[in-house]
C-alpha cells in the first residue's frame, strides 16, 4: 500500500516511489545508508527510510529542501493538529488590520489567485511558520505547498484559483487565463483544511528511522555529511534534466510562501538546473559526482534516471558515463541501459504541443573502488 506521505505536495518531474523501491530493495540491506543528491520532493529518501535504510539528500531549491525533509523528519498526528489549532488561536489574535494592508500591498496575481480571507490566512502562516528550523513547522509548510495551487474543480483542497498541481504559471498567464474564463478563487479555510491534511498524511503513521537533508549544492554534499565519509551503499537520483525546466521559475509561488518576493524569481539559488549550454551541463555533473565520492563505499552502486531534450538517448549515456567517470575511474556498467519513451509527459498539461523531454534513460553503475 503507498504511503500517503509520498503525495504530501506535487512536485514536477518526480520519478515514482516504485523507482526507487526496486533499486533500493536490490542494492541495499536493511541499515546501510541510501543517499540521493537532487532531492526533489524526498521520494528516495523517504522510501528508503520505510525500508529501514538510513537515508540522506541535499537539494539546492529551498521547495525541494522542505518538502524532502518534512519526510526525514516526520512528527506525530498529534503534534501537528496541536500546532495547527494553536496557530489558528494565534491568527484569530493577531491584528487584521495587519494582513489586510500586507494583503493590499501584494500584486495583482494574488487578489485574483486567492479569496482574500484565504489569503490573509496564508499570509499569517507564511509570517510565523518557522520552516527552516522546526520539524512540526516544516511538516504544516510543506502541506500548505502541497495545498497553495491546483485544481479547484477536482478539490476543495486547494487555496488557489484555477492552476496546475506541479507548477506555478507565469502571473501574466494566469490572470489572463482566469480573464478569459471568468475564474474567481473560492474561499478556503486554511487551518480547516491543513488539520484533514495531517489525519490524511498520518494516519497510516511514519517511519521508524529518521532521515537527513542538506539546503546545500550537490557539488558540496560532503561538507555537508563529514560523519558519513565512506558509509554510502547506494546513490538513487535523477538529476534535473538538460533544458527541460526550471524549478525555481515553475516554483516561483511556493517560493513567495517560504519568504521570498512576490514575483517569479528565476535562478536566484543555483543556475545550475536548467543549462541550454550542454557542455556546462556536463560538467556540472561531473562535478556533482565529485562532490560525492568522499560519500561512498568502494563499489557502491549509483542508479541515474537522466533525460534531456533535442538528445538522442545514445549521446545521453556517452556523455553521463563519461562524466560519472571522471570522478569514479573504475566505474562500470552493472546491466544494459533502459530508455523508455515518455508518452504522457507533464508538460502536457499546462505546454501543449511542446516538445520537452521525449526519453528518460535509467542508468546502473557499480563505482568501483574509490580508496
Amino acid at each position: 500500500m503507498r504511503n500517503p506521505l509520498h503525495s504530501i505536495c506535487p512536485y514536477f518531474a518526480m520519478f515514482p516511489e516504485t523507482f526507487a523501491e526496486k533499486h533500493i530493495r536490490r542494492f541495499t540491506s536493511e541499515g546501510e545508508y541510501v543517499f540521493d543528491p537532487f532531492s526533489g520532493r524526498g521520494t528516495t529518501l523517504f522510501q528508503a527510510l520505510l525500508m529501514g535504510r538510513p537515508a540522506i539528500a541535499t537539494d539546492t531549491n529551498p521547495v525541494a529542501f522542505c518538502i524532502s525533509a518534512a519526510k526525514a523528519t516526520v512528527p506525530t498526528l498529534t503534534t501537528v493538529i496541536h500546532e495547527i489549532e494553536h496557530l489558528e488561536v494565534e491568527y484569530k489574535k493577531f491584528p487584521r488590520r495587519s494582513l489586510k494592508e500586507e494583503r493590499q500591498s501584494l500584486p495583482s496575481f494574488f487578489h485574483r489567485g486567492f479569496y482574500y480571507s484565504t489569503l490573509e490566512q496564508l499570509l499569517f502562516l507564511r509570517r510565523l511558520l518557522n520552516w527552516r528550523h522546526s520539524s512540526v513547522h516544516r511538516f504544516i509548510t510543506t502541506m500548505v505547498l502541497g495545498s497553495l495551487h491546483g485544481d479547484m474543480d477536482k478539490s476543495p483542497s486547494y487555496f488557489s484559483n484555477q492552476m496546475p498541481r506541479t507548477i506555478s504559471p507565469k502571473p501574466t498567464y494566469s490572470i489572463g487565463y482566469w480573464q478569459r474564463f471568468s475564474l474567481w478563487p473560492r474561499k478556503r479555510d486554511v487551518f480547516h483544511i491543513l488539520r484533514d491534511r495531517a489525519v490524511l498524511r498520518l494516519e497510516n503513521g511514519r517511519p521508524k528511522l529518521k532521515g537527513q537533508v542538506a539546503l546545500i549544492d550537490a557539488r558540496k554534499a560532503a561538507s555537508a555529511f563529514p560523519s558519513l565519509h565512506g558509509k554510502i551503499k547506494a546513490v538513487i537520483t535523477s538529476p534535473p534534466y538538460l533544458d527541460v525546466t526550471n524549478y525555481e521559475e515553475d516554483q516561483w509561488l511556493r517560493l513567495w510562501f517560504l519568504g521570498y518576493e512576490a514575483i517569479s524569481v528565476y535562478n536566484k539559488f543555483s543556475r545550475d538546473n536548467r543549462h541550454r549550454n550542454r557542455a556546462l551541463y556536463w560538467r556540472f555533473l561531473e562535478e556533482a559526482w565529485q562532490g560525492v565520492v568522499p560519500l561512498v563505499q568502494d563499489n557502491a552502486t549509483l542508479v541515474c534516471r537522466i533525460g534531456a531534450k533535442d538528445i538522442e538517448p545514445k549521446q545521453i549515456g556517452e556523455s553521463l558515463l563519461a562524466s560519472v567517470r571522471r570522478a569514479f575511474p573504475e566505474s562500470e556498467l552493472i546491466t544494459r541501459p533502459r530508455a523508455s519513451k515518455l508518452r504522457n509527459r507533464q508538460t502536457n498539461a499546462f505546454r501543449p504541443g511542446s516538445k520537452g523531454c521525449l526519453f528518460e534513460i535509467d542508468y546502473l553503475i557499480n563505482l568501483g573502488a574509490v580508496r
